[in-house]
């Protein structure tokens, strides 16, 4: 029996599958290219998925954005697998880690449909930020711990 795991990838297959579906719920339904989902920084961030049975069904990763400041981006669940707390489980695991690091708060950038879910994770939106793609508008949220 197959039970789902909060963790970082830790070895290329799951680097891999991690990155595949980052691509395929925040880049190709917007026709992106592959390659796209990497970022410049992500070497120095700290990344987090939810597995099981090898299967990846969700992502996201953080990393510092100021003193004592922890920004997170690319979150993204997996369509069979939205609504279930998948992406609860992977804020709860980058918040843990954001305190770890004395971390007094954690700003990100949502996704106009995405707000409500942050919202109940205790976020609040700051501004209405950039508009991605041409047509995604984000807004500028933030969580003092």
């Amino acid at each position: 029996m197959f039970s789902m795991e909060i963790r970082s990838p830790q070895n290329p297959e799951e680097w891999e599958a991690y990155f595949q579906l980052r691509f395929e719920i925040l880049r190709e339904p917007w026709n992106q290219a592959s390659g796209s989902e990497h970022l410049p920084d992500d070497q120095a961030a700290i990344h987090v998925f939810a597995i099981e049975n090898k299967q990846v069904l969700g992502v996201a990763r953080m990393h510092e954005s100021n003193s004592q400041q922890g920004q997170v981006r690319c979150v993204a669940v997996a369509s069979s697998h939205q609504g279930q707390g998948i992406g609860k489980l992977l804020m709860d695991y980058l918040e843990h880690k954001a305190k770890e690091s004395n971390w007094k708060e954690i700003i990100l950038e949502a996704r106009e449909n995405a707000v409500p879910f942050y919202t109940k994770l205790g976020y609040v939106i700051e501004k209405e930020s950039y508009l991605l793609f041409d047509e995604i508008q984000h807004y500028t949220m933030k969580k003092i711990f």
